[in-house]
């Protein structure tokens, strides 16, 4: 779907919208009508003013009634406020008649309309035909208007509703409004690859320019000219970049040899950004990047399922998705329009996609778990129908996780435990024929501990990472300047094709891999000296599974072995220098493999904040901080995991270093390049803790101040003056227990912040 040049500036009815409007039959002229005067387009994070006018109808407007607009709880828009004429973000309210207007702002919406600023007048009535006139950026005392969003959208929702009797309850007005948000100026170029093909596979090469948030802009041109470190069959040299929308696909691509293609991209012969790793194989398996979770304006999201599809395949060059509403807002109407659209854009070989939901029950009986059908046409099962009028079918609800599980024992279909608003609780039941993985990172922040709770009670479950995005761009889903502290992630799955059988069969292997957003090159497998016995399914919910007499194994597996040790081998080929490399078995680390030592270390000291609250929805961290040298000075810096870039984290004078900003279990940082690297002392200052340390202390082990919470903490590492390697490889022998599970899994750090966790090998001896 196209975003649209300009967006009309007419009524447009709202996507799903919840509770009554006007009542069928009666006369709209009764409750009066709203008109918006507003700009056709406003480019991201630009200061506007528009106005609301309502006219008022037959009935008038009593003392003490009012007029309500109300916005999607989905945004970050600078929020109304009218206390202070001079500031951003100023509303005003008046009227033609008798009385004056009062102003109220705050969360008085039901999801998700949630933020809603009322006009109520006071000490007088209106008559038919007078007015009340709404300014959202009043700019007449001095402010600078209304602060828009920070990402684009289709229309920018308004909700006009009116109580003219005073009653307390506001009746939506039959025509809505909505504004055109469009992107902001080219400030950064991204290409993309696939991470691994076969030799002769074909795939595709995406190219676009972001604006400073992130959204895939058309305002950015150039020449560009490409260099490969390897030849591509059917990629020009050079072009014109002209994007139909917002980005330029070549596709029927294909690399005739082994090896590892990066592709240097050049707009008006400057280096603007490069693509890659591709790993050309000839062992059998290609790698499919997907991100499975997010939803739009018909829930609680932004912009239309049309427009989230598109995005995927043609601005984030996914090879797999999803859509994922909230259960308890899903009418009928649209899980129709959902199951028609995803067997429309299903393309096999190219673009796969499923039907689906999100299962929003609570913490207390289970928590947000992710379904995906492999076919269209199947019932949804909600937890509840919370945000629905339409309770004629509530009794295939599932209230809980377990209901959940019975109910879909008979359905072609998997499950996720997700953390969001309600976290998963993987300690209230699992069903390990159903449930293949559990989501480690996603926009909400990254959470190893549903992996790792799990190992005790035997669960052997993949790791995925998807968005969770709300903003309608999965696969590229920037936080913005919201409570979303994190970008989002992405699954690799590794498998022979891609088509849903494919895709379906790797979940329930558990051949996948999650990122916190970059498309990183990953493998991890186990070699046995003796025969080991391999199973395509978990041998606990399958006992009569016949397994296949192996040598190998690979990430996902599930493989009884005689032997008491195995050889692990890793190999990691990735965008930006590796940082570390840790070889986990089950919670614990067995090493931490860096491609560099004690003698290579320089200049360089990174400095990282980090860390949750706890599990629950209020995990965020604020965090604000800084870091002096009392002596060294800093020549040079670089920021780690900026991601909303209004957030501070800059260089102050000569030694000092000042931030504010988020984590939810995720991590921020800077690096500072030094003179003097080993002379005085550091000491970092943040409403969270705070830690002294000497220069020449600093070396090749991080010194860590904990700072509670789930963990928060603070750290500080020396790293080399050079870029680190971008490849690195391992073998190591890895003892099996004599009783339970060994999970066998990799964390990779990467020099530029983002993180990749290996789904486990799970070898077991008894």
């Amino acid at each position: 779907m196209t975003l649209p040049k300009k967006a009309a500036p007419v009524p447009t009815r709202l996507v799903g919208a919840n509770g009554p409007s006007v009542r069928p039959g009666d006369d709209p002229a009764i409750y009066g009508s709203a008109v918006l005067e507003a700009p056709e387009i406003v480019e991201v994070r630009t200061y506007q003013t528009y106005r609301v006018r309502y006219t008022v109808g037959r009935l008038g407007l009593d003392d003490t009634g009012a007029v309500r607009v109300a916005f999607r709880m989905i945004t970050d828009a600078g929020k109304p406020q009218a206390t202070d004429p001079t500031a951003a973000n100023y509303v005003s309210a008046d009227c033609s008649g008798d009385g004056k207007m009062s102003l109220r702002i705050g969360p008085e919406g039901a999801r998700p309309w949630i933020l809603t600023v009322t006009a109520q007048l006071n000490g007088g009535y209106l008559s038919e035909g007078d007015e009340i006139t709404l300014t959202f950026g009043d700019t007449s005392k001095g402010s600078p208007g209304m602060l828009m969003q920070t990402f684009v959208e289709e229309g920018y929702e308004l909700r006009v509703m009116t109580d003219v009797q005073a009653t307390g309850n506001f009746l939506p007005l039959p025509d809505q409004f909505a504004i055109g948000v469009h992107p902001g100026p080219g400030s950064k170029w991204r290409a993309v690859l696939p991470s691994l093909r076969q030799i002769g596979e074909g795939f595709r090469f995406g190219l676009k320019c972001e604006d400073r948030w992130g959204n895939p802009t058309d305002q950015a041109s150039g020449r560009v000219r490409i260099e490969t470190s390897m030849p591509v069959d059917g990629l020009p040299e050079s072009f014109d970049y002209v994007p139909s929308d917002r980005s330029m696909i070549f596709d029927d691509l294909a690399v005739n040899e082994t090896g590892t293609l990066r592709v240097k991209v050049y707009v008006d012969d400057i280096l603007a950004c490069e693509a890659g790793p591709l790993v050309v194989s000839d062992a059998g398996l290609s790698g499919y990047w997907g991100d499975l979770h997010g939803q739009t304006g018909e829930t609680v999201g932004v912009n239309s399922i049309e427009s989230y599809f598109d995005f995927a395949r043609n601005k984030a060059f996914l090879d797999v998705c999803a859509h994922q509403a909230n259960d308890f807002q899903i009418n009928q109407t649209f899980w129709h329009k959902l199951n028609d659209l995803t067997a429309r854009v299903n393309e096999p070989g190219r673009f796969t996609v499923f039907p689906g939901y999100e299962w929003s029950g609570n913490t207390a009986v289970g928590g947000d778990h992710n379904v995906f059908y492999a076919t269209e046409g199947r019932p949804i099962y909600r937890c509840s129908h919370a945000l629905l009028e339409d309770r004629s079918d509530m009794a295939d609800d599932a209230n809980t996780l377990t209901d959940l599980f019975a109910k879909l024992k008979d359905e072609d279909a998997t499950v996720y435990a997700h953390v969001g608003g309600r976290y998963c609780n993987i300690h209230f039941d699992h069903d390990p024929r159903i449930e293949t993985a559990v989501e480690m990172h996603s926009a909400w922040g990254t959470f190893e501990w549903v992996l790792t709770d799990g190992f005790l009670m035997r669960r052997r479950v993949g790791v995925v990472c998807n968005s969770d995005g709300h903003k309608g761009r999965p696969g590229a889903s920037y936080p913005g300047a919201s409570r979303f502290g994190a970008y989002g992630g992405l699954t690799c799955f590794l498998t022979e094709k891609n088509d849903r059988a494919a895709i379906m069969e790797a979940q329930r292997r558990r051949h996948h891999y999650g990122t916190t957003g970059c498309r990183m090159h990953l493998a991890v497998s186990a070699r046995f000296e003796t025969d080991a016995a391999l199973y395509r399914r978990n041998p606990l919910a399958w006992p009569e599974e016949t397994p296949e007499i192996v040598r190998s194994a690979m990430m996902g597996d599930i493989v009884q072995v005689s032997d008491e040790t195995v050889e692990t081998e890793i190999r990691v080929e990735a965008h930006a220098g590796i940082l570390e490399v840790e070889l986990r078995d089950g919670a614990g680390v067995l090493e931490r493999l860096h491609p560099y030592g004690a003698d290579d270390l320089g200049d360089r000291i990174r400095v990282t904040w980090s860390g949750a609250e706890y599990r629950g929805r209020g995990r965020d961290v604020r965090w604000t901080g800084r870091a002096q040298f009392d002596e060294a000075r800093i020549r040079d810096l670089a920021t780690i995991n900026p991601w909303n870039p209004e957030t501070v984290l800059e260089q102050r004078g000569s030694r000092s270093v000042v931030w504010n900003g988020v984590t939810t279990g995720n991590f921020m940082g800077f690096d500072a390049h030094l003179t003097d690297s080993r002379n005085g002392r550091l000491h970092i200052t943040t409403n969270q803790g705070e830690i002294d340390v000497a220069l020449a202390e600093i070396g090749l082990d991080p010194v860590v101040f904990d700072a509670g919470g789930l963990g928060k903490r603070l750290t500080i590492q020396r790293l080399p003056d050079a870029p680190l390697v971008r490849r690195v490889t391992a073998t190591r022998s890895v003892a099996v227990h004599p009783s339970g599970d060994t999970p066998v899994w990799v964390r990779v750090t990467t020099e530029d912040g983002f993180q990749a966790w290996s789904s486990p090998i799970y070898l077991y001896r008894d």
